[in-house]
This record gives C-alpha cells, sequence and structure tokens, in this order.
C-alpha cells in the first residue's frame, strides 16, 4: 500500500516520504480499514510515540496520523460491533501506525459508526479536535451554563471546536489569538475576542475555564485569571503556574465512541461546524504536510475514492 513515512526524529519533517508499505493485518479485536480522509497534527513529529512503540522500541519508519475516516475491510478474531463494509471514523493508537496510508489497522473500541450523509473528509478533522474539545470542557473542565470560557487559539482546529460547544452548553466564550484570528473566531462562536499582541490580557478579569493551547507565558498569566473553585485545562503538558483557589490539568486527548457520536450528530443537524484549512491528496500530502505557512485550521489528506 502507498503510505507516508517519516524516517526519525533528528529528520524530522525532511525524511517525510511517500513510500510502499506491507498491507497491515488486523490482530485480535482490531479491525481493518480502507482509509478515506485522514487528519494532520503538526506537532505528531515532537511526540515520543511516532518513533517508539509501547516499550521504547524503535519502530522507524513509522507511518503517522490519528484520526481517519473510511470504511471497514476485514475484522480481526473476537472484533465485535462493527461489520466489514460499515463506514467509520476514529483515533488511532499513538504507538501504531498511523492513518496517512491506505489501510490501517485500528483496534474496533477506538472506532464510531459514521452516517453516509457525513463526508470523509469532514469526519476525519473531528476525532482529536472534537474529542479534546469535548474532553477538556466537559470531563475535565466541567463546564455549566452561565459560566465563562477563557478559548486560547479561538480560530484553529481545537479552538473552533471549545468556542462551539462551549457556547453551545450556555457559556459565555472569549476567544483569544493574533489580530487576523478575529474575524474567524467571532465567526464561529467566540462572543468576544482579544488580540493577545496588541490587548492586554488581564483585562479580561475573571473566568470560570481557561482552554489552553498555547502553554508558556499566556498559560501563565490566565492561571491569574480563574476565579476561586475554577479550572484551567491545558493540552500542552503539565501546568507550570496553578490557578489561586482553583485546579489545574492537564490530559492527553482518548478515543470514546459515545463522544464522536455526540460530536458527529452535532455535524448532521448544523450544530457544529469542521475548521478544514488544507486539504490534500495522498500523492501531495508531503508538500502539504511540510509547508511552513501558518495553517489555520485542520489539514487533511484525502485518501481513495
Amino acid at each position: 500500500m502507498k503510505a507516508i513515512v517519516v524516517t526519525g526524529p533528528g529528520e524530522g519533517l525532511a525524511g517525510m516520504r511517500l513510500a510502499e508499505r506491507p498491507d497491515p493485518r488486523p490482530a485480535i479485536n482490531d479491525v481493518l480499514v480502507e482509509v478515506r480522509a485522514a487528519g494532520w497534527v503538526s506537532t505528531e513529529l515532537d511526540w515520543p510515540s511516532t518513533w517508539t512503540d509501547r516499550a521504547g522500541r524503535d519502530k522507524t519508519p513509522s507511518i503517522p496520523g490519528h484520526e481517519l475516516a473510511g470504511v471497514v475491510t476485514a475484522l480481526g478474531y473476537g472484533t465485535t460491533g462493527l461489520s466489514v463494509g460499515q463506514r467509520v471514523l476514529g483515533l488511532a493508537d499513538w504507538h501504531r501506525d498511523g492513518t496517512l496510508a491506505q489501510y490501517v489497522a485500528i483496534e474496533s473500541r477506538n472506532l464510531a459508526p459514521l452516517p453516509g450523509d457525513v463526508d470523509f473528509a469532514v469526519a476525519a478533522s473531528l476525532p482529536i479536535s472534537g474529542l479534546t474539545a469535548w474532553q477538556g470542557l466537559f470531563q475535565h473542565g466541567r463546564l455549566e451554563a452561565g459560566q465563562t470560557v477563557l478559548a486560547h487559539g479561538a480560530a484553529g482546529a481545537v479552538g473552533t471546536m471549545v468556542t462551539q460547544l462551549a457556547r453551545e452548553a450556555g457559556a459565555y466564550v472569549i476567544g483569544t489569538g493574533r489580530a487576523a484570528d478575529r474575524e474567524k473566531a467571532l465567526e464561529f462562536g467566540a462572543h468576544a475576542f482579544v488580540d493577545l499582541d496588541a490587548d492586554a490580557l488581564e483585562d479580561v478579569g475573571p473566568v470560570d475555564l481557561v482552554f489552553d493551547v498555547v502553554g508558556g507565558d499566556v498559560q501563565r498569566r490566565s492561571a491569574g485569571l480563574v476565579k476561586p473553585g475554577g479550572t484551567l485545562v491545558s493540552v500542552v503538558g503539565p501546568v507550570e503556574t496553578e490557578p489561586a483557589g482553583g485546579r489545574a490539568v492537564d490530559f492527553v486527548v482518548e478515543a470514546d465512541r459515545v463522544q464522536l457520536g455526540e460530536i458527529v450528530q452535532r455535524v448532521r443537524d448544523g450544530r457544529l461546524r469542521t475548521n478544514i484549512g488544507v486539504t490534500a491528496s495522498l500523492d501531495d500530502a508531503v508538500a502539504a504536510l511540510t509547508a511552513t505557512a501558518r495553517r489555520r485550521g485542520k489539514t487533511v489528506i484525502t485518501v481513495g475514492s
């Protein structure tokens, strides 16, 4: 099969190429999926799991990518809950070969059914961004109606999901980013916007929940904005400065079939819009994934027909 491979952390993006790889075989409780579209996160090459398996053994050349939408073509021994020919979307295991390929073997529990009226490219943009937003807001942030959310990176793939889901839940959402991000952040539902280069973040006032995808100085300053009993949620690693009287949570997104189903249903009925910035074919993927321009939304690679 054709796949995008990366050769080692030392080469980084320079070691990315389109190559022929053996077709994967589904293990116990796996399914084999013919990939129709795959999502890409630009920080993947910084993750140790891209280069090693769970035992810490080198697995290069690796196939990156963890989000997918496609069709089940085979079932591993003992697999239940899915069937051959079924449309699915999901989040692949961090330590296994990924989804930037024509086929991927993946645990069935990491997949959810994909309705026929949702496009494969749209579906492939949802797992990491949608589940990160959902879990950060509702599982870890314990968001309630009437609260105020400070959403950093509000024009990005995760930030636009955070904004929409928080607003639907009855929260007041303040988005942040650069000046060029203002229009998109407001378009996706932010009630207000803070330009981190020009506006005083401290003027935002107390908030119930900070959703941080930036880290560094922005995160440290944000800790002082959290109300007593509030939460700072980070997806960029451990929180350096905890909010006084509040909680700090950092987490890694996990696959969840029920939550994915909730997210897909919102897309179907128009309550949730995707934020796809770049779409390219598998043959053109290397150029798209190694581009140095700032990414405005999700990068999706289409595979097959």
